[in-house]
């Protein structure tokens, strides 16, 4: 296990599902928790977002592992978005990048930026105006965030889509811009991301502790702050799709292999430890 602070190219990560026998032997006498991202993750990248659906064999895993420890699905999606599209009513739920938490039966409620809501408001509006006549663009308002989705625009265009985005940016100086995949987004400009939510619900979790063994599962450049944030106290899992600088410890190749993994670590988890095959 690499415990510096350099990052690794994605293409020399290890296989998680290769290395589960030594991830199983680092859990035995500690509890696990697992916190996982949604798209690209739990689910492939689609063209439109309201396209990517959980399948019934990852729903099953989640459930198994559920059943197993603690499981938070952390996205940069509404609360309200990813808690319906899971719909298992066991887990913890971080939307928005960690800005707004909810536990199971409505627990562990937490919310950070809501003073920034109105200037949220002000900024869908004029990126709606100004990018309206863009085809393919695609403004969706979260609570705490406006991701511009420009996977479907024109390569002609997509400068016109960033000069849009960063012209209202300067006339918020309260929000921040970041990216993703074929992404951006305005957030609040607040010291606050996936990384110190997982602290957060560790915390209020009274989980952190050496006895605790955290991972975290997840694909893009949003998720490289929770990969930092347990770097040297958890297990760090990209599901690699490009070569580049992480700070995860090791990779799978897409959401098929998250469900193997996330289904073998249940099975080996409630048969105390013990490495479970491929079935």
């Amino acid at each position: 296990m690499q415990e510096d602070s350099t990052p690794t190219m994605t293409d020399q990560l290890p296989s998680a599902l290769e290395s589960l026998e030594e991830l199983v032997g680092r859990l035995r006498g500690r509890k696990a928790v697992m916190f996982i991202d949604y798209d690209g993750t739990l689910t492939p990248i689609v063209e439109r977002p309201e396209l990517a659906i959980l399948s019934q064999e990852m729903r099953q895993a989640l459930r198994e592992l559920a059943g197993q420890c603690t499981v938070a699905v952390v996205s940069g999606r509404d609360l309200a978005d990813v808690r319906r599209l899971v719909n298992i009513e066991d887990l913890l739920y971080a939307g928005s990048h960690g800005f707004d938490i909810s536990g199971p039966e409505g627990h562990m409620d937490y919310q950070q930026g809501r003073e920034y809501l109105p200037a949220l408001d002000q900024a869908e509006q004029a990126l709606r105006r100004s990018l309206q006549d863009i085809a393919g663009c695609q403004v969706e308002r979260k609570r705490f965030a406006i991701a511009v989705h420009f996977r479907r625009v024109a390569d002609d265009d997509l400068s016109k889509v960033e000069k849009a985005v960063d012209q209202i940016l300067e006339s918020h100086e309260n929000l921040r811009k970041t990216g993703g995949k074929k992404i951006f987004e305005l957030r609040p400009d607040l010291p606050w991301d996936k990384g110190k939510a997982i602290r957060w619900i560790l915390q209020q979790l009274g989980m952190h502790r050496e006895e605790v063994l955290p991972f975290y599962i997840g694909d893009d450049l949003t998720d490289e702050d929770a990969f930092r944030e347990l770097r040297e106290r958890g297990i760090t899992i990209l599901v690699r799709d490009e070569n580049r600088p992480t700070a995860a410890h090791f990779a799978l190749e897409e959401p098929a292999q998250v469900c193997v993994f996330l289904h073998r670590l249940a099975q080996s988890i409630k048969r105390g430890g013990k490495l479970v095959g491929t079935h």
